[in-house]
């Protein structure tokens, strides 16, 4: 267990500084954004779309993220979290959006029929099921679940964003999993 944690760690740490270094290639020449822009496009977009259910809506979003984030990262300073960085622009971009439009979607509209929170096994009622108590929670629990799942982000890059510690982060997530998991399992006993 202790090897594995350690590979990982190495792993983390590896792409970290390779991230760093992206960074500050793009700060000295912005043509270099690119490749910034290659590593996180996609999981930008995913969460936009979650956001947004709206393909044209999200792309346009994820093109006024990374364009927002280039201009401004000259003054980017790195400290270990360019993802919180960037995620808390589509963030504001997205709110910036719903202001506009007055109307924001949640979470299983987003999603639709694809919700699987990483569970092949649950069946289309589960699905069902999962996406009305997804519905009931506070927008803040969504948005937790939708950084995690559909942005795909460590949960130290989360706490970076809203502002609380990784453990809380976890704990928070956790919860809100195992709330999910027992009310599934009380429904269908």
């Amino acid at each position: 267990m202790g090897h594995s944690k350690r590979m990982t760690d190495d792993n983390n740490s590896h792409l970290e500084v390779q991230e760093a270094e992206l960074i500050k290639r793009a700060q000295s020449d912005p043509r270099d954004f690119a490749d910034l822009y290659d590593l996180y496009a996609q999981r930008v977009f995913r969460y936009l779309l979650s956001k947004t259910g709206n393909q044209q809506d999200a792309e346009d979003l994820t093109t006024q993220t990374f364009m927002a984030a280039l201009q401004s990262l000259p003054s980017y300073q790195h400290r270990g979290s360019f993802s919180a960085w960037l995620f808390s622009i589509a963030r504001n971009k997205t709110n910036d959006h719903f202001r506009k439009q007055h109307k924001q979607i949640s979470l299983e509209e987003a999603e639709g029929d694809k919700v699987d929170w990483r569970n092949p096994g649950i069946l289309r009622d589960q699905t069902l099921d999962l996406s009305k108590l997804i519905s009931r929670l506070p927008e803040d629990d969504q948005e937790l679940l939708r950084l995690r799942f559909v942005a795909e982000m460590k949960f130290s890059e989360i706490a970076a964003l809203v502002k609380k510690s990784e453990d809380a982060v976890k704990k928070k997530i956790y919860r809100l999993l195992s709330w999910m998991e027992n009310q599934l399992e009380d429904n269908n006993v």
